[in-house]
């Protein structure tokens, strides 16, 4: 089973894209970030739902959005990336170290994947300006969302 947990900071809103890029872009532009934790599991979920809020949510500054849509709309796309499968990713590493420490999870975890999630918003946003400044490709891989 595959269940994707998008995880927001609560006190954070749209910011100036302009610190996410090189160069300015012609028009303002915004954005929203979230973090997206991919697992490939077996067994129960309500234990999975646990792990996920005991150890990757903040209870005082974030929430958790389970399989859901886009959490934001209006966006000109959205961009995914994340470490590819060979390259060191510390912050999986750590999760998985953690999940590996417990007795007894509730679920086997059979494949963790993390990405960051950048909704981009405003008018003539290039994704390709996004994924050039933002994506290492040596390392990262990345996808890019279109707005329906």
């Amino acid at each position: 089973m595959t269940t994707t947990y998008e995880i927001t900071n609560i006190f954070e809103t749209e910011a100036d894209a302009q610190s996410l890029l090189y160069a300015p872009p012609a028009k303002p532009l915004h954005f929203r970030k979230s973090m997206r934790y991919v697992f490939d599991y077996e067994g129960g979920e309500s234990a999975l739902d646990a792990f996920v809020h005991e150890v990757l949510v903040d209870r005082i500054s974030q929430k958790s959005h389970k399989d859901s849509d886009p959490l934001w709309s209006g966006s000109a796309f959205i961009l995914d990336y994340g470490m590819k499968g060979g390259a060191l990713d510390l912050e999986k590493e750590a999760i998985l170290s953690y999940y590996r420490k417990l007795e007894n999870p509730g679920f086997e975890l059979k494949k963790l994947a993390l990405r960051t999630r950048i909704y981009v918003f405003g008018e003539g946003a290039d994704p390709a300006v996004f994924e050039r400044d933002i994506v290492n490709p040596a390392v990262q891989n990345s996808e890019v969302l279109r707005a329906a």
